[in-house]
């Protein structure tokens, strides 16, 4: 039993369902020492043969749970010294093996998207196979809004997918884009008009691939993968080196205080 998702095995297909406890699927403590052991398992598993990732209620993930998050957080962004830095160093390649632990399962991963995505959650779509949404979803790769360098694999994967200038200006600005931008960059491969409609289409995708030889498909995701898995990790590594060190700033503070009092932040760069 898991606290923050569950999982539905039936047909050779693991559904893997984020239910938060954080409003909107968000990613807490839990999620974060869950979700490695959840897809170790199912790596494992030879019963399982695809896998399909989903969200609960009217959203995938609002991402990072920051109030969730800031008894971890909290005392390693405050204090100054380096036995700080290198415990939030520790604290974040644990957090990134949330989503290398997808990219890494043979077993190929569907998203299915509706409703929200944000921060953490394109993070972990990236490190999926295949993403299918709904026409309702909404996406946002939000953390340089909170001062953040994204640490946790899309500034890694997304190029591949939807290619330098897209990531670019997502990343860069923080701001929010809709399926149909989704499905223009190549992010999601088909778009939905209802989340039933969706779900249906990716349990129909998953099953499909389960249908198929499990040797031959999980030594195409390692074909497919294996030129990028050792970038990825020491690229990886370098973000988490990055944000140990400059992580807390003025800028992080003034981020979450206007996120706590629901204001627009000023920035100055410090």
């Amino acid at each position: 039993m898991f606290k923050s998702v569950t999982v539905e095995k039936q047909d050779g297909v693991a559904m893997v369902t984020m239910v938060g406890p954080g409003k909107g699927n968000a990613m807490g403590p839990d999620f974060w020492e869950e979700m490695p052991k959840v897809f170790a398992g199912l790596d494992a598993d030879e019963a399982t043969r695809a896998v399909l990732v989903r969200g609960q209620g009217n959203a995938f993930s609002y991402g990072l749970d920051l109030p969730g998050m800031m008894g971890t957080l909290g005392p390693l962004l405050s204090a100054p010294g380096a036995a700080e830095r290198t415990q939030l160093l520790d604290l974040i390649l644990r957090m990134q093996e949330a989503f290398n632990a997808v990219a890494r399962c043979r077993k190929p991963v569907v998203a299915a998207i509706h409703g929200w995505c944000i921060g953490g959650a394109v993070d972990l779509i990236s490190a999926c196979d295949v993403r299918l949404c709904c026409a309702d979803a909404k996406f946002s790769v939000r953390e340089v809004k909170l001062a953040i360098v994204a640490d946790m694999g899309s500034l890694q994967r997304l190029p591949r997918i939807i290619g330098q200038g897209a990531t670019r200006e997502l990343a860069f600005t923080g701001k929010d884009f809709d399926a149909a931008r989704a499905q223009r960059v190549g992010l999601v491969n088909d778009v939905f008009e209802t989340p039933d409609a969706l779900f249906v289409a990716a349990r129909t995708m998953a099953r499909e691939i389960a249908s198929n030889p499990p040797l031959t498909v999980q030594g195409i995701k390692r074909v497919l993968g294996q030129e990028t898995e050792r970038v990825d990790a020491d690229n990886l590594r370098q973000t988490a080196v990055w944000n140990a060190a400059f992580l807390p700033s003025m800028d992080l503070a003034e981020a979450m205080a206007a996120f706590m009092e629901r204001r627009a932040p000023t920035f100055q760069g410090k």
